[in-house]
Order: C-alpha cells, then structure tokens, then sequence
C-alpha cells in the first residue's frame, strides 16, 4: 500500500483527483493540506470540510498557508467564482467535517518524520505548503518518494501566456522545492489538456441515482461548464489526469528534463522552463509529462467518481 499526502486548493477537479486516490485499493492518503490558489484558504477549507463529511473521509485534514511565500495572493476566481466550485444546481452540503487543529506544514513535517515509509506527495495546486516544510526541514527529501505536481507547462500558460495558474501563484514556491533535491514529477498543463470530459460525462454520473449522484453530476457540469462559458463543449481534466498518473503509472507517460522557474522577469513570471537536453546539457531534475492516455485516465477518474457517486449517505 504506497501512502500518499494530498496538498490541494480544493476545487472540484482537486475533490475528483481526491477522490480518484481514495478510489484506488493501492493506494492510502495519509492526510490532506489544503493551500491557498484556487480560492483564499477559508473557501478552500470550507470546500474541504463539505467535502469531508459527505463522503465520510476519515484522513485529518489541515489549513495551511493563506498566501504565497512572497507575493499577494492571486485567486481563480475569475474562472471558478469565489468559492472555487461552479455548479450547474446542488452545490456541496452545509455540513462540515471538523479540520484538524495542526497547521499543514507543522502535520507534514510531522506525518515524514514519524512515517516508516517514503511518502508521495500529490500535490494540486501553489507548493507553497512543501517549499515551506523543506525550507524548515531539508533532511525530511529523503523521507519523499516523489512529488507528483499537476502544475506548470511545457507550452503557453493559461493564467498568463506564458505561465500556468499554480506555477504562477507562487513561483518561488516551486524553485524551492526543486532546489531542494526531491523527486519531482510535472504533469503539466499541456497533457492535461489532452484528457477532455464532456456534459455527457456529468449525466452518466447522475444516472447513478441518489443524491450524492445528483450532486457530483452539478458540480461536474458546472465544471465542464467553465469551457462552455468559452464556447467550446468539452473541458480538461487537470488534477485527475496528476492523480490517474499515481493510480496507474503508465496512464502518463513522462522523460526526464532540467526544470527551473522564471520568478523576475515581470511579462513571464511563473513560466517553467523545461530543458530536456540532459545530460548533455546538464543534470535532470525532475520527470515531466509528455503524454497522457485519455482514454486510461477518463476510465480511472470517472469510474472513482460514479464509485463515489454510489455511496448511500444519509443528507440532513
């Protein structure tokens, strides 16, 4: 059984990808820390907390940093609304599981030091949470297997032209923990975008029956949504694709690159540059993606998620 630590912005790609893991019988997730990105930390632990208690997960889960190492935070509330969770209708319940009193990054620190086993971190959204732990504890690299990152892009970006939405938030971050010597593992933007999930996909969830059916199938259309608002009809499985790559390692298939981050330059900031002429040219840091298996990682993901759409909870 691999253990895995689950750093996420909880939006509903991140409760898919949670969800994807907790599918797997391969893998346990030892615990969630949540970070600030897709919306400010108490959206994103209020998300968490829904989440927690609709699905009945039992892995502490704990609030970490509110905002990047050195910047003011940017949220993506201009694409996901100011709760992080579009929906087409039902929007996760009002009920709350209770988060744990320890911050992320001291519940980190503390699961690598007392873990008999490497860990693999999975990391969604900002690495503001691990860039600070390793900043704290560098001897705590060789307790990490790997980090698993959905973040960056080989190509253009989205949050700007040239940088991806987590690598921009907190670019620092991300030169942190490669600096740091970790295992690394980059499921870019540009793979992800070639595992696509239709309206078609949130009405075969919904076919599911039940209310946890109904409510998953809104907020995955209100997902797929965010590409119809844009005028296209099918949306990009992001944190998923990061979390399938896990479940079945061939899912993704990745090569090894140097990769650094442009963190001064004012018209690429965020941007990651990969160099994949190693090493030749240099020494490879870090694994990135290169292609994705649509049809693999569509099948892991939605089958956790119609799995997790069955489950008989009762709702106040």
């Amino acid at each position: 059984m691999r253990r895995v630590w689950i750093d996420t912005d909880m939006g509903f790609d991140d409760l898919a990808a949670v969800l994807t893991i907790a599918a797997s019988p391969n893998l346990s997730i030892a615990g969630l820390s949540l970070v600030a990105g897709n919306a400010p930390l108490d959206a994103v632990a209020d998300n968490a907390a829904r989440a927690a208690a609709l699905f009945g997960w039992n892995m502490p889960i704990h609030r970490g940093r509110d905002r990047p190492i050195q910047r003011t935070l940017v949220t993506a509330a201009y694409v996901l609304g100011a709760g992080a969770m579009p929906t087409a209708g039902r929007t996760l319940p009002e009920q709350v599981a209770r988060l744990s009193s320890m911050d992320g990054i001291s519940a980190l620190i503390a699961e690598l030091d007392r873990s008999r086993e490497v860990l693999t971190i999975l990391a969604l959204g900002p690495l503001t949470n691990l860039a600070v732990a390793l900043l704290a504890r560098p001897d705590l690299v060789s307790r990490i297997e790997r980090v698993v990152w959905m973040g960056g892009s080989v190509g253009p970006g989205n949050h700007t032209a040239a940088a991806e939405f987590n690598a921009a938030v907190d670019p620092e971050a991300v030169q942190i923990v490669l600096d740091a010597g970790v295992p690394f593992k980059m499921i870019g933007l540009d793979v992800c975008r070639r595992v696509r999930v239709t309206g078609e996909d949130a009405d075969r969830l919904r076919n599911v029956g039940g209310e946890i059916a109904h409510i998953l199938a809104d907020l995955f259309a209100g997902y797929v949504g965010i590409a119809r608002r844009r005028g296209g009809n099918t949306m990009a499985l992001y944190d998923p694709t990061a979390a399938a790559a896990l479940v079945e390692p061939g899912a993704v298939t990745c090569k090894p690159a140097h990769l650094a981050v442009e963190c001064t330059d004012v018209l690429t900031q965020g941007r990651t540059i990969v160099d994949w002429r190693v090493p030749e040219h240099g020494k490879a840091n870090a694994e990135v993606a290169v292609t994705a298996d649509e049809s693999a990682v569509r099948r892991i993901v939605l089958d956790a998620l119609a799995g997790a759409a069955g489950l008989q909870v009762k709702l106040a």
